[in-house]
């Protein structure tokens, strides 16, 4: 039941012909109470889609009844009129629902610089027919609304002691940290302040879509929100809850990876016995991020040679010439030299592991990244025809 698994949460998702198919393309989730606590995380890129503009403002006391979600157009860059669309949309929903468009979130995602009023009559008629369908079976039809690229939707939910955690995302492409890293919609019946549901959604964030570098391309309109309805009652223990949300959302960043565009390999990099968790996180982006290391992924050659070239680009805390790497379980590099011989390394697999040993301290961090193929090329030198 994706976001309308845990109580007081209703969906919907409909077709409102933004997409050139008749696929669902609108999405709302409304939170039905007895709270209504949200929380959200943006893009850190400066160039922000009207959406996020709007959405920054309403999530600032804390409190959403609702959101609204289109695909089939990113809203951004579309100047004045864009931003009166992303406003108009908040106020239908708002109408209908008998609430405070200041209440009311706004997510868009698809083809930046392109919208007018046709675009913005199908959002608007999308937004109350959506409204008038929700459910509580409407997680699935609302995970669909939501896709772009994506061949497939991506849905978790789960019940702790009590109290349930849901959530949708989509993202195929431009998927790379900044906080968010694309559309995700997460719920739960748990009774939770609003600085505790902030709190929790920037830990599950940092360690779960942070991580997630599958291209290296920040988007314009990322956002991951988190609303809490506190239907179950019970005010859960911090740490768990801390800890299912991060799991859930680590879930769906898995799930992302494995729909990445054109991608043949998911590929995890673990950085291990760094000085720090950010000198980590910064060695493992680095090489998720060299073209060359991922080319070599895509062609099945374990030429580590490359994962030690980018990672002495980073002002992390090693010594190079110590640095032990794994590929798929074989050590092809020792103390900054050649180990195993390359042809005991099997790539062939989609699932890829690289580790990287920096034998400085005790600190971990895993980035999850996909290799550069033929296909991705493609599919972006033609995304807008």
């Amino acid at each position: 039941m994706s976001v309308t698994a845990p109580r007081g949460f209703e969906a919907a998702g409909v077709a409102a012909g933004l997409k050139s198919t008749d696929a669902p393309d609108v999405a709302v989730v409304v939170n039905r109470g007895p709270l209504k606590v949200g929380a959200a995380v943006f893009t850190s890129n400066r160039a922000k889609a009207n959406p996020i503009l709007w959405s920054q403002q309403v999530i600032q006391d804390g409190a959403v009844e609702a959101i609204v979600l289109n695909s089939g157009g990113a809203n951004c860059f579309t100047g004045a009129f864009g931003f009166q669309t992303t406003h108009q949309t908040a106020e239908k929903a708002a109408e209908l629902l008998s609430v405070s468009a200041g209440d009311i979130l706004v997510c868009s995602t698809g083809l930046i610089g392109t919208g007018d009023e046709v675009f913005r009559a199908k959002v608007l008629a999308g937004t109350e027919q959506a409204i008038a369908e929700l459910s509580r079976d409407g997680g699935e039809a609302a995970s669909l609304a939501i896709m772009t690229t994506d061949s497939r939707p991506k849905q978790v939910a789960g019940a702790v002691g009590g109290w349930t955690i849901g959530g949708m995302a989509k993202g195929a492409g431009m998927l790379a940290p900044g906080l968010a890293t694309m559309l995700v919609v997460l719920t739960t019946d748990a009774v939770l302040t609003p600085e505790e549901a902030d709190a929790h959604l920037r830990h599950a964030t940092r360690v779960s879509f942070d991580r997630l570098d599958s291209d290296g391309c920040m988007s314009t309109n990322d956002q991951v929100t988190l609303m809490a309805s506190g239907a179950s009652g019970i005010a859960p223990d911090p740490d768990e809850f801390r800890a299912a949300l991060a799991m859930a959302c680590i879930d769906l960043a898995e799930q992302l990876q494995a729909d990445a565009e054109g991608a043949s390999h998911d590929v995890r990099i673990l950085v291990q016995n760094a000085m720090s968790e950010d000198d980590a996180v910064e060695v493992g982006r680095s090489v998720a991020r060299n073209n060359l290391f991922k080319a070599a992924i895509f062609g099945n050659d374990p030429n580590w040679g490359r994962v030690l070239a980018a990672i002495g680009t980073t002002s992390a805390t090693f010594d190079p010439y110590e640095v032990d790497v794994w590929m798929n379980g074989v050590r092809v590099c020792a103390a900054g030299g050649p180990d195993r011989p390359r042809d005991a390394v099997d790539l062939t697999p989609r699932a890829t592991e690289v580790i990287i040993d920096l034998k400085v301290g005790a600190a971990t961090a895993a980035i999850l990244t996909n290799d550069l193929t033929h296909d991705y090329v493609h599919e972006n030198s033609a995304y807008s025809s």
